[in-house]
């Protein structure tokens, strides 16, 4: 766990301390542009309005990732938690050891008849984290944190093989692609203060030098996705 994710939103930081931190973490969050990707050659046909679907990503603090699918037109409601472990340790305490199994994960539900399950993934691989960072996701290290996407079914799951694969032909990233692709075997909704986490505290250091990047690079390379809401 990162010194500014550790900070609850009523935490404080000697000026100069947190004035260091906010240009490391400014400067990271500049290195981390997004990436302007095909989209994928394999994917699902839109269904009926009204057909709610799933989908479970992880790619490293989930504050993030959910504050980054909760602006994407068509989604419904994002939920953090944890996926990949057993429901005995899926607990913030248990996760941030690292040795739980689990990721930190959101669960995406969103209208198929508005967006599809490969716009999703695009917005996941482009903007919501770095899919070649290896067990670690900016200022996070850990397995906790690792590019995974978790899928619901064997369509989701040609979906986002193909995706990939497409990608790494298309050398669309300076280093190859870790993210893994397994089936989802439980999601555990994570503690109620990780809910929303984002738009609750935006002035929260880490949210405001890591994630809120991610929501800006998404208005701007996905304009016709973007909800202000």
């Amino acid at each position: 766990m990162s010194l500014l994710k550790s900070l609850r939103p009523n935490n404080s930081l000697p000026g100069l301390l947190l004035a260091g931190l906010a240009f490391t973490f400014a400067a990271a969050a500049t290195a981390s542009t997004p990436v302007a990707l095909p989209d994928p050659k394999v994917d699902l046909p839109r269904a009926a309005a009204g057909q709610e679907q799933v989908a479970v990503f992880a790619g490293g603090c989930f504050w993030g990732v959910e504050a980054v699918f909760e602006h994407v037109k068509g989604v419904k409601r994002v939920v953090s938690g944890y996926a990949g472990g057993k429901a005995g340790s899926a607990n913030y305490s248990a996760v941030s050891d690292g040795n739980s199994g689990h990721a930190e994960s959101v669960k995406v539900s969103f209208d198929p008849a508005l967006i599809s399950y490969g716009q999703l993934l695009k917005v996941y691989f482009s903007v919501a984290h770095d899919p070649t960072q290896l067990n670690r996701q900016g200022p996070d290290e850990g397995t906790q944190y690792r590019s995974e996407i978790f899928y619901g079914n064997e369509d989701q799951k040609r979906v986002a093989i193909a995706y990939i694969a497409q990608l790494q032909t298309a050398k669309s990233f300076p280093a190859p692609i870790v993210t893994v692709v397994a089936p989802l075997r439980g999601f555990y909704a994570a503690e109620a203060y990780h809910q929303d986490f984002a738009r609750l505290h935006p002035n929260h250091p880490y949210i405001v030098y890591h994630d809120l990047p991610k929501v800006a690079n998404l208005k701007r390379q996905f304009p016709a996705l973007y909800t202000g809401n």
